[in-house]
């Protein structure tokens, strides 16, 4: 890291002044980020404007770090001796040489000088970060340390050092350090979007989620419990001592080399204190609307919604239905320099540049409706509202799409035509709805069969039964489904992809619905007009192979 304190020059320029790439260049990279977000060096080399070893000195000198060949290098016995392997693979670096006492490693980001932090606490010695390309240091991890060592190994060198140390110096151990950051490399390695550390009077049980269902992993002995809860802590920066209120906090850090944000809550028990991680990956989640896997009916309609002059749209579905990532997406499609967008948010999720993100915090006031009343104030084009959930914030949702806002919006329903019944529960008025509300997306995730152990079969009279008037389709057809194998964990699926019912207001939709008319009749007058069922839209899924009936009929019950 270089001393002084001045700002930073921007890659562009630094690039610019090297001679590697033009200011027009510069300018098209600029509007992909504006769009899509992202970092503008990413744009650069998909746009084919720099190469990717021109990029990565460039980021050296801005972050003024050395830049290292590795493809020429051999890593010293002195410097590998100085971390151990899980470490090295957990945090995706390369000890390579010491000079003097300083320990000198490899990083694949230059944005991460973070990580140089967490090796000088590990290591208890001073550390200077040099650059080397990704790939390349990954290769020189493997040969240098061999495979990654098992969560078994781990666990026991932890169980080892913790003995009856307290909580708080165990926390300290490198044994346990390096345990937490094993359980945290295998989570994002396996695609997991939260990790639960339970704790029970005779054990601490681990579980990931997983394309939305829980697997337990192999847990240290229920008296690491304390250590990793306190080691959690001391990441996330919350309060060792307190063991009897909740606390919620944040831990970034580096994963294989790349910056990832963990959400932390910590909830006291009768047995000890647990907590939930939520795995906030920005390189795992495209926030692109291209990138949603959308059909083209469905990506034409959001499209459209996109480029409303005023109006609210809700999206709506249980937790975890991908709701924030479709919101984020839409927004990211209309982010560019003349369009004011500000997104209230509890909590604010992911960092999108261009956008002006304001977090809720409850506990001193800040709530959604006196937040959004400020907002109004800033003269936005968009408003961005986390969740819909008491009457002011409805109220003030209204209020902003009548003066000239567009506003995206989150509600919890089961499906679209719910979501009328639940403003009008929250005291809007029906003429008010029909004003204002311009489209509801209800949405649903469902898993995505392996491609890897993916296989076909023809559905049986008893499975078309169960499906009833929405079976007729699927009448002959070749299902997919998976046998299961060890890239999906034996479950037969990988991954998740959304499917979505779009309920756009029409002028007998906004009659009905200031008429009272129920959910039923609401449902009906939509589909009468062309709208797809969620379990309509998930057939359509099945039919192109992209997941199981089982999957579509779990998801959509009721529907």
């Amino acid at each position: 890291m270089s001393a002084n304190n001045s700002p930073r020059e921007l890659i562009g320029q630094v690039l610019k002044g090297q001679g590697l790439i033009g200011e027009g260049q510069i300018q098209e990279a600029l509007g992909a980020q504006r769009k899509h977000g992202g970092l503008i060096g990413q744009h650069l080399l998909a746009l084919g404007s720099v190469k990717a070893e021109d990029l990565n000195l460039g980021l050296a000198k801005q972050a003024g770090l050395e830049a290292v060949d590795l493809s020429t290098l051999k890593p010293s016995e002195e410097a590998l001796e100085r971390l151990d392997s899980g470490t090295a693979h957990a945090f995706g670096v390369l000890p390579i040489r010491m000079e003097g006492d300083t320990l000198i490693v490899a990083i694949a980001d230059p944005m991460n000088v973070a990580v140089l932090e967490d090796l000088r606490f590990t290591t208890g010695g001073d550390v200077r970060g040099v650059l080397g390309d990704a790939e390349l240091l990954r290769k020189l991890v493997t040969e240098s340390y061999g495979e990654e060592a098992s969560l078994k190994d781990a666990i026991a060198d932890a169980a080892r050092a913790a003995g009856e140390d307290n909580p708080e110096d165990a926390a300290a151990s490198a044994p346990v350090v390096r345990l937490l950051n094993s359980i945290l490399h295998r989570a994002i390695r396996d695609r997991a979007s939260d990790i639960h550390f339970e704790v029970f009077p005779n054990e601490l049980r681990i579980r990931y989620r997983v394309d939305g269902s829980l697997y337990e992993i192999e847990a240290p002995p229920a008296h690491l419990a304390g250590a990793l809860m306190a080691r959690i802590k001391i990441m996330s920066d919350l309060d060792i001592a307190e063991v009897q209120l909740p606390q919620d906090g944040r831990i970034s850090l580096a994963i294989d080399g790349r910056p990832v944000d963990l959400r932390v809550a910590t909830l006291p028990g009768i047995a000890g204190e647990g907590a939930v991680l939520r795995i906030l990956d920005r390189s795992a989640v495209s926030l692109e609307l291209s990138s949603l896997g959308l059909e083209t009916r469905d990506a034409n309609d959001i499209r459209e919604l996109c480029d409303l002059p005023h109006g609210i749209v809700l999206v709506t579905g249980p937790t975890g239905s991908g709701k924030t990532t479709t919101l984020y997406a839409i927004l990211s499609d209309i982010n560019d320099p003349g369009t004011k967008i500000i997104t209230v948010e509890d909590p604010v999720e992911y960092d999108i540049d261009g956008l002006v993100q304001v977090p809720i915090n409850e506990d001193i006031g800040v709530g959604y409706a006196g937040v959004l009343r400020t907002v109004l104030r800033q003269d936005p084009d968009k408003i961005l509202i986390g969740e819909i959930r008491d009457e002011d914030t409805a109220g003030t949702a209204v209020e902003a799409s009548l003066t000239g806002h567009t506003v995206f919006a989150t509600v919890h329903t089961n499906d679209a035509p719910s979501a009328v019944t639940r403003m009008v529960d929250m005291g809007v008025e029906p003429f008010l709805i029909t004003a204002t509300l311009e489209a509801v997306i209800a949405q649903r995730l469902v898993r995505s069969v392996c491609p890897s152990c993916k296989d076909t079969y023809e559905p049986d009279e008893d499975l078309l039964r169960e499906l009833g008037a929405d079976s007729s389709e699927l009448q002959g057809a070749q299902l997919p489904f998976g046998k299961g194998c060890a890239e999906c964990f034996h479950t037969g699926y990988r991954g998740r992809t959304a499917i979505y019912e779009i309920m756009k207001l029409d002028r007998p939709l906004r009659e009905a619905i200031g008429a009272n008319a129920s959910t039923a009749e609401l449902r009906r007058l939509a589909v009468s007009a062309g709208m797809r069922t969620l379990r309509q839209a998930g057939i359509h899924r099945v039919l192109e192979g992209k997941t199981t009936i089982e999957e579509v009929i779990r998801e959509t019950m009721g529907h």
